[in-house]
């Protein structure tokens, strides 16, 4: 999607493509992130605040992998605004799929949104259930396992 992890994003492509490792990394939605603000940001204690989510429920504090923290920081010196990714989420979308159709995946049923479920089974294998629904927003445990696929075998791995 135009995206190098060694350089800046300093493209709208780019973004996009930071932006996609950034809702893989954090389960956020596309919306929230292009709402993120720098004055969000809490990069010494390793948290994004989410002010506007879906829902009333949605209002959270992110927590930020060291993945994160580094597309931050490579965000941080192309800034240009209040606005983290300075994407619209409209834009966003259209840049996603047109970087699909770079990629050769024009007709793959892949959306942003698949981020998401990525990166809510990826916090999974490090969190606890009650963290895993604090950090993406669930109050609700059943709206979680949507999301939440863990096989009996990888549970299993689990156990001592």
């Amino acid at each position: 999607m135009g995206y190098e992890r060694e350089k800046p994003p300093a493209t709208a492509t780019a973004r996009a493509g930071a932006a996609f490792v950034w809702a893989i990394e954090t389960a956020m939605r596309a919306g929230e992130i292009c709402a993120l603000q720098w004055d969000d940001m809490e990069i010494e204690r390793r948290f994004a605040r989410v002010r506007r989510g879906k829902t009333e429920a949605a209002k959270r504090d992110v927590p930020l992998s060291s993945e994160a923290l580094r597309i931050a920081g490579q965000l941080a010196g192309v800034r240009a605004g209040p606005m983290v990714f300075q994407l619209r989420a409209a834009s966003l979308d259209a840049l996603f799929r047109k970087g699909k159709k770079r990629a050769g995946l024009a007709d793959a049923d892949l959306h942003f949104h698949d981020s998401r479920h990525e990166g809510i089974s990826r916090l999974a294998a490090v969190l606890g259930v009650l963290g895993l629904a604090r950090s993406v927003g669930h109050r609700d445990l059943r709206m979680l396992q949507m999301y939440y696929n863990e096989s009996a075998e990888d549970i299993a791995k689990k156990l001592k």
